[in-house]
């Protein structure tokens, strides 16, 4: 699993085009944050975040953590079929037999 970060598309909708805007807002609901620090959880998903700079940012574009955070399948296996489609891949599991060296196989 894997997410896609939306604070710059939610951001956009509220006419938000600097990440320089942020600063002063986060500031007034007491996260501080540097001009650097803002571009950065602008423009990368972050992988850790305080959550109080999580709440500052829903006050502040008027949204839940489910609108900034967009949960998304990565490297999902897909199978081709016969006439060329894309089918899910359901991966099956086995049963492992584990054999000591000298021990015969079952019947």
């Amino acid at each position: 699993m894997g997410y896609r970060w939306r604070l710059r598309h939610l951001m956009a909708e509220r006419d938000m085009f600097q990440t320089s805007d942020l600063v002063p807002l986060l500031a007034e609901r007491g996260v501080v944050l540097s001009r650097e620090q803002v571009y950065r959880l602008v423009t990368h998903p972050p992988q850790r975040m305080s959550m109080d700079t999580l709440v500052a940012l829903c006050d502040i574009l008027g949204c839940t953590p489910n609108d900034l955070i967009q949960p998304e399948v990565v490297n999902a296996q897909v199978r081709r079929t016969a006439d060329g489609a894309a089918a899910p891949t359901t991966i099956a599991s086995r049963r492992s037999v584990v054999r000591r060296p000298g021990q015969d196989p079952p019947s």
